[in-house]
């Protein structure tokens, strides 16, 4: 799964991805799989049980990066809209490094747009995917999922309807 870059270090909750409070990913997963949406948070504070999700993560077999490792926000906010790519994730070579993947998946609209420039594929629809093929013939399902923010206007229970389907197309398996 391959988001933009994470806000600013002090509206994080966590130290691992989508670690804003108000950001609805693991919200979206912990409804989908729990049939919870407050599964991995931490009850009574602000913030996401880190180690809960980092074992989920593993335990499915999913992989979360930044198709960004540089980038320059032009407002003071962790507003997609406002964020200059500076230095684009190396996605060759991180793909490479992981030959068992069979899915990339965009959590937003900057990343969806890294991701086309980078390997010259259409855009899916939102909740959609392309099927791309790499150098060396490899294929990779591309989905377009829509954006875990709060500002995204689609609520929670429709956003985990566009994220299950996805998940149970590439057999990670639910509740």
């Amino acid at each position: 799964m391959l988001g933009s870059f994470p806000p600013k270090e002090d509206k994080w909750s966590m130290r691992f991805f989508y670690p804003n409070w108000i950001n609805d990913m693991w919200r979206i997963v912990g409804t989908i799989f729990h049939g919870d949406k407050h599964h991995f948070e931490v009850q009574d504070e602000k913030r996401f049980a880190q180690e809960r999700i980092v074992d989920f993560c593993t335990e499915k077999g999913i992989a979360l990066y930044d198709t960004a490792c540089e980038v320059r926000r032009l407002k003071d906010n962790a507003s997609d809209k406002y964020l200059e790519v500076v230095t684009p994730t190396d996605l060759t070579a991180l793909l490479q490094q992981i030959p068992q993947c069979k899915a990339m998946v965009t959590t937003g609209q900057k990343a969806t747009d890294i991701i086309v420039e980078k390997f010259g594929c259409k855009e899916p629809p939102i909740g959609s995917m392309e099927t791309i093929t790499l150098a060396g013939g490899r294929t990779l399902h591309f989905w377009r999922m829509p954006s875990s923010s709060r500002a995204y206007p689609l609520a929670l229970d429709k956003k985990a309807e566009y994220y299950r389907k996805m998940f149970e197309y590439e057999q990670i398996y639910v509740s």
